[in-house]
């Protein structure tokens, strides 16, 4: 029998929820689900590139290219977009609340005036330049190597706390200075300057400027990196997420794409709001915060909800599968899924229980061969929830 679910929830991965969908498409829902709520916004949008992005799905000759998204839009419309994206950050916006927009020299100065106009000049924050080496070397021009990030506060109520992301000075001397241990055993430095003595000690904190050059681009070989294409790396949304905002407020991210702001919101105890539109984002997220295990909710007495929305597929499937009994158990074996007659290796498979519109996994695999073998749950009608390459959500209950 086949189950049409839009929405899966998981006991564990994080404080939060991601839509599939178009991001302007959704604006209408979640300004008013989100209306004066959220206490940070992180936007990662197309840079106007012109180009098309993809991702590569599994190995060897079942690899499979999925497109992410087209970055061809023309300028006037490109604009006309944001303006309406931007307006409704404003709305959703807490009034401590603040948003980081990453972009690069491309569309930079439209992008500001219209930060301006919405926000206002008063509420402007920083011009946040992040610098880094990865990349060709152009000859032509100077290397572009940095991007932009502009920051803005919705009033002057908002909350910033840039101690939150300080470093402990260290022992490196600097400008001369002198060392001293002073009377209860602190390391520093001091010098005198203008008939001043100036003192700093090694555990006494120095804060970022408006320039981040401490922290690279992602290498092809970097642990953190998913092959998803313009993945942000995890230092850069930590900084941003610890200096304004507190445990248990709630980060938005309308272009989710590998979910790493989702990720660190989970690792830091916040909730997260995420929206994109590809199937690999939904396919990229639920397998990065799966990952992370199981948490302890802001409340510190349960395990933690992670909710995941999408339309409900009506594409049409046959599944193989068998059911074995191994003493008190029962599994369900998958032999093979097919679609419109063409065999389609899962990428995601669980099992678990559905209740009205939502499946409830018991089981996950975020990585699965054929077959896969999943353990029957004790209680409810089992259901087995597969996804294919393409990102099909595909849900068969076992009698």
């Amino acid at each position: 029998m086949r189950y049409y679910c839009g929405e899966e929830r998981h006991l564990a991965g994080g404080f939060g929820r991601f839509f599939l969908a178009d991001t302007e498409k959704s604006l209408s829902k979640l300004k008013k689900s989100y209306k004066n709520s959220i206490q940070l916004i992180y936007l990662d949008p197309p840079f106007g590139t012109g180009d098309t992005f993809s991702m590569k799905l599994g190995k060897g000759q079942r690899a499979v290219k999925i497109p992410l998204y087209q970055d061809q839009m023309p300028r006037d419309e490109y604009l006309q977009w944001m303006r309406s994206i931007l307006k409704a950050c404003h709305e959703m916006l807490a009034p401590s609340g603040s948003l980081y927009l990453h972009i690069d020299y491309r569309m930079h100065a439209h992008l500001k005036l219209l930060l301006d106009d919405i926000f206002s000049e008063d509420n402007f924050m920083n011009e946040i330049i992040w610098s880094y080496k990865s990349g060709g070397r152009s000859t032509r021009y100077f290397p572009r190597k940095h991007d932009v990030i502009l920051f803005y506060r919705k009033s002057r109520k908002v909350y910033f706390d840039i101690r939150a992301v300080g470093k402990p000075r260290g022992a490196e001397r600097r400008n001369h200075m002198k060392r001293f241990v002073d009377e209860d055993g602190r390391v520093g430095f001091s010098i005198r300057s203008n008939g001043k003595l100036y003192k700093y000690y090694e555990d006494s904190l120095i804060f970022p400027t408006d320039v981040w050059d401490d922290i690279e681009h992602l290498q092809q070989k970097d642990k953190e990196r998913l092959g998803y294409a313009t993945q942000k790396p995890e230092a850069l949304l930590q900084r941003i997420i610890l200096s304004s905002s507190k445990e248990g407020d709630t980060v938005m991210d309308l272009f989710s794409g590998s979910g790493t702001t989702a990720a660190v919101a989970s690792k830091l105890n916040r909730r997260f709001v995420a929206v994109d539109a590809s199937p690999v984002s939904l396919y990229t997220i639920r397998k990065r915060l799966l990952s992370l295990g199981s948490l302890i909710d802001l409340s510190g007495t349960a395990s933690t909800e992670l909710t995941l929305s999408y339309p409900k597929d009506m594409c049409e499937a046959e599944l193989d599968f068998e059911i074995i009994k191994r003493g008190a158990h029962r599994f369900a074996s998958v032999k093979s899924l097919n679609l419109n007659g063409a065999g389609s290796p899962p990428v995601y498979a669980a099992i678990g229980t559905v209740k009205g519109n939502c499946f409830y996994p018991v089981e996950t695999n975020c990585h699965p061969r054929l077959p896969i073998k999943l353990q029957l749950p004790r209680d409810g009608e089992a259901v087995i929830h597969l996804v294919d390459s393409y990102g099909h959500q595909l849900f068969w209950g076992v009698d």
